[in-house]
């Protein structure tokens, strides 16, 4: 059993490759062997993270993940702790009814003497929450009723620690969305309330880690149950970690480096216009790209702007479009551009050979058929180009809505990298990293933090600077996004009592050059 960190990469599976992985290794193990090992598992993991719980609830469900559970109440219970059972099921259910090993559980903790209730004891200060794993699917009305819409409410919304077996109930494995959203709705700014765990079998979840994922299962575990992965299992996705995504720094550098070892990074965008004046978002994107580690930083402002010099980063160098260089520079496109990026998309996607496409960039090829037939002729080139949507600039490159998007997260950002042949990365929670070819890579950095304006202007200027580096755009998207996120989640550590703003961000941070050099152009 493992606490899952940032340090390794680990492969995610979905509910097939799971179950497979699950039907193997029953069949070749005595019966009950796996749910026995599971609920072994997850009173010891109980036992680790309230040692000194008084009483111990556990909610059970009627298929396999409350057996899970059943075994976990009945270690806890010849354990010493006072535990308290309420399940699903009836009180006189036939065999029949239920999956075996899940039936044998039961048998074994009414055996053992576990205390079964109707309803949770009332002083509970820890719970497990066993009640669908895997296998919980929508009901018609798309919330579930009784006791099981009851109980999924109190675990969700309680101050007291919960440990979801599996994953949280109503929380879908392989897309993270949840089949209980009006709860969600009801609460869109309700905190944790007490700590919430959860003890992942057999394999990862991609839903864990994106969409609902991260808030619902809180801190994760893992316990592969001494079961190795199938040696043809291929995963349906990547969990991001420090190894693939390498440190920061230009300390290994060699001492022969010049500003032009390290590439210009073009940023064009920040349109002024009668009362609307973007030039902020260009700002913020061209100073983290300069302190991502940008040789050179340009910047060309859009429509009527004032600006010939950014007075708090003197060096960044203001041009016009027409004095760019743009076969030679990495060009950061969208960032605040508005209306008057439309006008020069045509020029940029038809000569810039590596291009991060943002914002407004992606709202305008999103409404041009032409402009989106110009991107789709990029790859053919050979040309790195990286798409950086967040869902509402996804669902518009698709033709969808937002809840589309967010509903499968990992197929929206396949489909817009296969319509367009590039690297898309889906920002929000558990960002999504593709490309035609590649298995998506789900980053596990980031906070709330994040969230206010610029952030993501930060972030295309930091790819900006990945990409004039010289990595390829895939690479340069896992190890950004990663970096960004990473940025936040050691913000208060940092910055002891500051708040976290894009000014701030986008000149905290250093790029990793250890590899780097070995992807010069």
């Amino acid at each position: 059993m493992q606490k899952l960190s940032t340090a390794l990469t680990l492969p995610l599976y979905g509910v097939a490759a799971t179950r497979r992985l699950e039907q193997q290794a029953a069949a070749a193990l005595p019966p009950h062997t796996l749910m026995q090992r599971a609920g072994l598992a997850a009173a010891r993991l109980t036992l680790a993270l309230a040692p000194h719980a008084q009483q111990v609830w556990i909610a059970c469900g009627t298929g396999n993940n409350g057996g899970d559970g059943l075994e976990a109440a009945m270690h806890l219970h010849q354990g010493g702790k006072t535990v308290t059972v309420t399940w699903l099921g009836e009180r006189n259910e036939r065999a029949g009814k239920l999956p075996a090993d899940a039936l044998a559980s039961l048998q074994l903790a009414r055996a053992a003497g576990v205390p079964f209730a109707d309803t949770p004891p009332p002083d509970w200060d820890f719970a497990i929450d066993a009640l669908l794993g895997i296998g919980g699917t929508p009901q018609a009305s798309g919330v579930p009723t009784g006791p099981l819409d009851q109980w999924l409410h109190l675990l969700r919304s309680s101050r007291q620690p919960v440990l979801a077996l599996d994953i949280p109930s109503g929380l879908e494995a392989d897309r993270g969305t949840d089949i209980a959203p009006e709860f969600i709705a009801a609460h869109p700014y309700q905190e944790r309330a007490g700590a919430r765990f959860c003890l992942s079998f057999l394999t990862l979840k991609p839903g864990l880690f994106t969409a609902a994922g991260r808030d619902l299962a809180g801190q994760v575990w893992w316990d592969d149950l001494s079961i190795a992965a199938l040696p043809d299992l291929t995963p349906d996705a990547w969990l991001a970690g420090q190894d693939r995504t390498g440190t920061f720094g230009r300390d290994r550098a060699r001492h022969l480096s010049h500003k032009g070892t390290f590439g210009d990074v073009a940023i064009v965008g920040g349109a002024s216009a009668g009362t609307s004046h973007m030039a902020g978002a260009a700002l913020l994107a061209g100073r983290a790209a300069l302190h991502a580690g940008a040789g050179r930083v340009f910047v060309a402002l859009l429509g009527s702007p004032s600006l010939t010099v950014d007075p708090q980063q003197p060096e960044l160098m203001f041009r016009s479009l027409d004095a760019l260089d743009l076969a030679e520079q990495v060009v950061v496109c969208g960032c605040g551009g508005g209306d008057a990026v439309a006008t020069v998309l045509p020029k940029i996607l038809s000569r810039a050979k590596a291009l991060v496409l943002d914002a407004d960039g992606l709202n305008a090829v999103a409404s041009d058929t032409s402009l989106r037939a110009l991107l789709r002729t990029r790859a053919a080139r050979g040309w790195h180009t990286i798409l950086s949507p967040h869902p509402l600039e996804a669902a518009r490159l698709l033709g969808s809505t937002t809840a589309a998007v967010q509903a499968d997260r990992l197929d929206a950002a396949n489909r817009v990298a296969a319509q367009f042949q590039c690297v898309v990365l889906l920002k929000g929670s558990g960002t999504v990293i593709t490309a035609p070819g590649e298995i998506p890579v789900i980053n596990p950095t980031g906070n709330a933090r994040l969230a206010t304006a610029g952030t993501g202007d930060v972030l295309a200027g930091m790819l900006g600077a990945a990409l004039a580096a010289g990595l390829p755009a895939f690479e340069a998207a896992c190890r950004t996004v990663f970096r960004h996120g990473q940025l936040a989640d050691d913000w208060t550590t940092s910055h002891p009592g500051q708040v976290l703003t894009a000014c701030l961000l986008a000149q905290d941070h250093q790029p990793d050059l250890q590899q780097q050099q070995q992807h010069q152009r």
